[in-house]
């Protein structure tokens, strides 16, 4: 009976050490261009749980465009609020790797940290989440042991490692290294304005499954012009100085409210103006991209 008592005193002592352990750790969400045809970002994982066997570990993506950092940009932007503070990110799109761009944490003013190189990643991060303290990666601390010699693999060695230990809470975020200023290499693009009835936007990212094009303009805009539901919209959409595509299309709530195969305008689940065709890919018929050199004019219309 004692022994029966001793046991369940064990089991629960375990289950309190695992329970207490895993909710010391902050999860850690990580995107890159790796994509998923090697090991890279298994390499990543195995060293972020050689720090914290508990550590929750999720993924953001792993299929930004090579090298695309504007697209590694927009998909941190996309996602970070509906994370919970303290939620520590780890973004690896680094054409740089090697040189001398700064490696960085930024603390968010919402309480979220973002690893990442700063390489222009950081721009819609700063500009919408707001930027508490910037920390350069100390790597004489800060740096998986035995691999000084590895300077093309910064995603596994410096910013998982870094990550993990900031997530799981074996450094705190002064540890991570000296203050920096509160300024980031910022990608310029058009943001959304309204002049005499005329809206401009960029085209920052597509909907790639469906192929919907998404912007950086809001509801509000729509509102500025007098747009309401059931009104049509005339649109131009351009790639830098070449004009791609002039045509209107019905605001609208959903897609079912067109005929199949026709355009609309519509609110994405962040609530930006997005065009798209009913059960076909406007991206791809009409060879839109996006980017910060695509650019969409819009005003109500007949």
């Amino acid at each position: 009976m004692k022994i029966n008592k001793l046991k369940k005193s064990v089991i629960a002592a375990i289950f309190m050490s695992i329970s207490t352990a895993t909710l010391a750790n902050n999860a850690l969400v990580l995107q890159t261009d790796f994509g998923l045809k090697d090991g890279a970002v298994s390499a990543m994982k195995g060293v972020a749980f050689g720090v914290s066997p508990t550590l929750p570990i999720y993924d953001l993506t792993h299929e930004v465009p090579a090298y695309n950092i504007w697209e590694g940009a927009y998909r941190l932007y996309q996602t970070i609020e509906y994370w919970p503070e303290g939620t520590v990110f780890v973004s690896v799109v680094d054409p740089g790797v090697g040189t001398d761009r700064h490696s960085v944490v930024l603390k968010t003013k919402t309480g979220h940290f973002i690893v990442s190189p700063d390489n222009g990643t950081l721009t819609l991060v700063a500009e919408h989440f707001g930027i508490e303290a910037i920390r350069q990666i100390d790597e004489t601390k800060n740096r998986l042991k035995g691999s000084e010699k590895s300077y093309t693999f910064h995603g596994r060695d410096v910013y998982s490692y870094t990550g993990a230990r900031l997530a799981s809470g074996a450094i705190t975020f002064e540890e991570v290294g000296p203050i920096l200023p509160n300024q980031v290499v910022s990608i310029e693009y058009q943001k959304a304005t309204e002049d005499s009835g005329n809206v401009k936007g960029t085209i920052p990212i597509l909907d790639i499954q469906y192929g919907n094009i998404w912007s950086n303009i809001d509801e509000s805009f729509l509102t500025k012009i007098g747009v309401n539901y059931g009104d049509n919209v005339c649109f131009t959409i351009n790639q830098g100085e070449t004009q791609k595509y002039d045509g209107k299309a019905p605001y609208v709530t959903s897609f079912g409210e067109v005929p199949e195969g026709s355009p609309l305008i519509y609110l994405n689940s962040l609530l930006q103006v997005s065009i798209a065709l009913n059960m076909d890919s406007f991206a791809e018929k009409h060879g839109i991209g996006s980017g910060a050199d695509w650019h969409i004019n819009l005003k109500k219309c007949d």
